[in-house]
C-alpha cells in the first residue's frame, strides 16, 4: 500500500491518529516522526508532531529493520546533545490503538522490571492445536506438537500474537540490543478490536469501518 502513512483515514492522514493519541498521553512529552520522506514530514509537522531528522532511506524500505530506524532515531537525538529519557513507538498502522494502550505500557515499563514493552492480542489460532505445517512428503501436521494431545482448544496454553499497537522500552536497551527479544520482554494485553494492524487494502478497509463505527458511537 504506497504512501499508506499519509492515506486518508476518515477523513485525516492515517499517521494523524498516531499523533492525536501521542498528544493525549500525559507520559509522553515530545512526539517525533522518523521518515526519509518529505511530504510525511510534512504533514507530520501540520499533526503536532516534530521531525528534527530525516530518516537514512536504507532505514525506510519495506525491507528495511524497525528495530534499526528506532536506533538510528536515538542515537540521533542523543548524538545531538538531547536526553532520551524513554522511548515509545506508535507505528501508524495500528489506528484503532487509545491512550490507554500507551499509557499502560508506559507504566509497566516505568516499573524497572523490563526492558522492552511491546502490545499483544489473544491469538485466534493455536500452534499446539489448530495451526500446522506441511511437511517435505505434502502430509500436514500440528506446528508445535504438545507432548501429549490437546483435544480442546480451551485445554491448551495461553498464547499471543504480538500487534503493533505501542512499544516502550529504554532507551539503553534499544541502543545495545542486537533484537526485539534481547532482554527483559513484557507484554500489555489488548483487546482484538484495538490491535488491527494495516498490512493490505483489505485491513485498511476494516480499520476504517471499525473506527468509524467506534466514532458514532461515542456520546
Amino acid at each position: 500500500m504506497p504512501r499508506k502513512n499519509i492515506r486518508s483515514f476518515l477523513g485525516r492522514p492515517l499517521i494523524a491518529r498516531s499523533i492525536d493519541v501521542a498528544r493525549q498521553s500525559k507520559l509522553i512529552d515530545r512526539i517525533v516522526v522518523s521518515t526519509d520522506d518529505a511530504e510525511i514530514a510534512e504533514t507530520a509537522k501540520q499533526c503536532g508532531a516534530e521531525v528534527p531528522f530525516m530518516r537514512p532511506a536504507q532505514l525506510a524500505s519495506d525491507n528495511a529493520s524497525e528495530f534499526l530506524a528506532w536506533k538510528h532515531a536515538i542515537s540521533t537525538l542523543e548524538e545531538a546533545g538531547e536526553r532520551v529519557g524513554g522511548f515509545v513507538s506508535l507505528p501508524p498502522t495500528s489506528p484503532l490503538r487509545c491512550v490507554e494502550d500507551v499509557d499502560g505500557a508506559i507504566q509497566l515499563l516505568e516499573t524497572g522490571t523490563a526492558d522492552l514493552v511491546i502490545s499483544v492480542t489473544p491469538a485466534r489460532r493455536h500452534p499446539m492445536y489448530n495451526m500446522v505445517a506441511i511437511g517435505p512428503d505434502g502430509l500436514v501436521r500440528i506446528a508445535c506438537p504438545p507432548k501429549k494431545p490437546i483435544l480442546r482448544r480451551q485445554d491448551a496454553p495461553e498464547v499471543f500474537d504480538v500487534c503493533t499497537v505501542v512499544y516502550a522500552a529504554q532507551p539503553q536497551f534499544i541502543l545495545n540490543a542486537d533484537e526485539l527479544f534481547g532482554g527483559r520482554t513484557r507484554a500489555i494485553v489488548v483487546p482484538p478490536e484495538r490491535s488491527l494492524d494495516i498490512d493490505t487494502e483489505f485491513d485498511f478497509m476494516a480499520a476504517e469501518a471499525i473506527a468509524e463505527r467506534l466514532e458514532k458511537q461515542k456520546p
